[in-house]
């Protein structure tokens, strides 16, 4: 670099070093990971930071010359929709005041550089309600300090020495995030968020000082994932579980308003953004609480909610050789979910303009409660790819696999994608996608044996086997009370409830070897109906010992009655379990549906000693 170029900074310059930053943060993903403890030790910063600043790379790297101000504007606003956890807003709303700062200016010299990375640097500790030394913000503090001081002491300095010393400083604010930070102090390690950004500035410099951009790291090398530094659970500064996050649009948001509307629902809240967009970022225990104080400030999108309590779990036991994660399609009981620690990347329902995210900002009987009496019936969507990729990509940060077993493609296209963001994942864990060619309870049970599985200590192969082998051999009924839901739903005309409700038949529907959802016959008027629903299930049982899952839509004594049979009847019964019906049939079979998922029983431990 000459030093005519060297004293100013395009565009096109600017997108080369940002990429060479970028490429040496997701290059360092597992370590960020890794030393993740603040301000949860959920292990999950530098997925964060790798999936928002990986975003910006599609940005940075559009052919064509690039205008200094209108790219750091589309940095900034693909930054804020793409920001993920703490930093990743943090991060978000640095480059945010960088771009208000330089507006339409085509170059950078030293000294408008300067001013834009001090706004960025006043930017960031504004989003947060209660800034933190210790964090990210120390280091992006001592970055602008010392680009000021430098521009202040010698106006026409270059770029290459510029951010060459700089670095010297940020390394220097990295190093002393343990003294300012006792969390930091007692796991031995420098703040996660903080080293990302000293990461992505070095790069930067790496570009300026010699051309060089840093390589994006091969993601199809095997890797040892080293475990999470231990941590006790009691040092964690949160107090909350959910990682909540969304995004409200509008004319003029009152920023200040919904920073104090949000502040009493919990902490960590970073507020990002303008009065046109803001990326909200808090930690609760209640994540519709915040969807809904977001609402009243403009049009809702984006929201998601990370369990943080369930991903320390996982990453700090050493006993699972993989990790198990479902879509909410899948009906599970709370216990096993806890016990087993599986994941859930939730689907979308939405009733009207109003938005929930499955099992998360909405439980199953609030569900039921709405689905009565709301006039707008509801609609499901499958998690978006960016749902998944979200998940997938924190967990292949830690595991060397990930089983994920998902709705039948038969009947959604949940399935396909899980498959692209599985595809689409640059993290060294390997993502295995299986079709459950099921539903509800029986997506449910294989989930379960998988875990169960990992639990044991089985290997993933080993385990693949067992559930692909029992994955034709699953069978889910349903018998609906009430054709009304399905008929507002558009799954069946009008005339069909009518000529049912004539005839007073009962529909049973079931799935079917190849993954369909089909009529399964027919249960004629109501009288013992739970009775000969039982009895209509167990002329279907395969020989041997069996696994029962009976699911409710709000009607428990209905569910432990139709148990009460089924045990009379099936003599070889190895395991049965009760639990409330999520939406997925729910949303279809609505109030009193009763469903039974059905299949051969075998046990982790029976997978084991097959094998051996």
């Amino acid at each position: 670099m000459s030093d005519e170029i060297g004293k100013y900074l395009d565009g096109d310059t600017l997108a080369l070093a940002l990429t060479s930053g970028i490429h040496r943060v997701l290059a360092e993903q597992e370590l960020l990971n890794r030393i993740n403890v603040f301000p949860v030790a959920d292990s999950d910063t530098g997925t964060n930071l790798s999936l928002s600043l990986g975003a910006a790379l599609g940005v940075l790297g559009k052919p064509g010359e690039k205008h200094l101000g209108t790219l750091l504007a589309a940095v900034a606003d693909t930054l804020l929709d793409s920001a993920r956890g703490n930093s990743g807003a943090i991060l978000a709303q640095f480059f945010q005041g960088m771009s208000d700062s330089a507006g339409e200016i085509t170059r950078f010299t030293t000294y408008t550089f300067a001013k834009a990375v001090t706004m960025g640097n006043e930017y960031a500790h504004d989003a947060l309600s209660k800034p933190r030394e210790g964090t990210i913000l120390s280091v992006i503090a001592a970055f602008a300090e010392s680009v000021t001081h430098q521009v202040s002491i010698v106006r026409e300095g270059t770029f290459p020495a510029v951010v060459a010393t700089a670095v010297q400083r940020v390394e220097e604010a990295l190093a002393n995030t343990p003294n300012q930070l006792d969390v930091l102090r007692k796991a031995g390690v420098v703040d996660a968020g903080a080293k990302g950004f000293a990461e992505l500035i070095a790069g930067v410099e790496v570009y300026l000082r010699d051309g060089t951009i840093e390589p994006l790291p091969d993601t199809s090398v095997t890797q040892n994932i080293e475990p999470a530094v231990d941590f006790a659970e009691a040092d964690n500064d949160s107090r909350f579980r959910f990682c909540t996050e969304c995004i409200v649009t509008g004319t003029d948001i009152d920023r200040r308003k919904l920073r104090e509307s949000l502040t009493e629902l919990g902490d960590s809240l970073v507020l990002a953004g303008t009065k046109r967009k803001a990326k909200i970022h808090i930690h609760v225990d209640e994540p519709e609480t915040v969807f809904d104080t977001a609402r009243r400030f403009g049009d809702l999108s984006a929201e998601k909610a990370d369990d943080m309590h369930r991903q320390q779990h996982a990453t700090h036991n050493d006993r699972r050789r993989f990790a198990v994660i479902v879509d909410s399609g899948a009906d599970i009981g709370d216990a096993d979910m806890e016990r087993l620690d599986i994941h859930m990347v939730p689907c979308r329902i939405q009733f009207g303009d109003h938005g929930y995210l499955d099992k998360v900002s909405i439980t199953i009987d609030e569900f039921y409660e709405e689905l009565e009496v709301n006039p707008n019936h509801p609609t499901t969507s499958q998690p978006a790819p960016g749902d998944f990729r979200r998940q997938y990509q924190f967990l292949a940060s830690h595991f060397d696999d990930v089983i994920s077993i998902n709705l039948t493609s038969a009947a959604s296209g949940t399935y396909q994608a899980a498959v692209l963001a599985a595809d689409r994942t640059n993290a060294p864990g390997k993502i295995h996608v299986v079709d459950s060619l099921n539903a509800s309870l029986g997506q449910g049970q294989l989930a379960v044996l998988a875990a169960e599985c990992a639990e044991a200590g089985l290997d993933v192969e080993t385990t693949l086997a067992a559930v692909r082998e029992q994955v034709p051999l699953t069978r889910t009924y349903a018998i609906l009370s009430d054709l009304r839901y399905a008929v507002r739903g558009g799954r069946l005309p009008r005339w069909v409830k009518s000529i049912a409700d004539f005839l007073r038949l009962n529909p049973i529907i079931c799935t079917t070897q190849d993954g369909r959802v089909s009529l399964g016959g027919f249960m004629i008027g109501s009288h013992n109906r739970i009775e000969r629903f039982a009895r209509y299930i167990g002329r279907r049982l395969p020989k041997g010992p069996v696994e029962i899952g009976i699911g409710h839509a709000i009607c428990e004594e209905d569910a432990l009655e139709l148990a009460d049979y089924l045990r009379e009847r099936v003599p070889d019964l190895g395991k049965l379990v009760v639990t409330g019906l999520g939406t997925g049939i729910g949303v279809h079979g609505g109030p009193h549906t009763l469903l039974v998922s059905v299949r051969p029983f075998t046990s982790a431990q029976d997978v084991a000693n097959r094998v051996n």
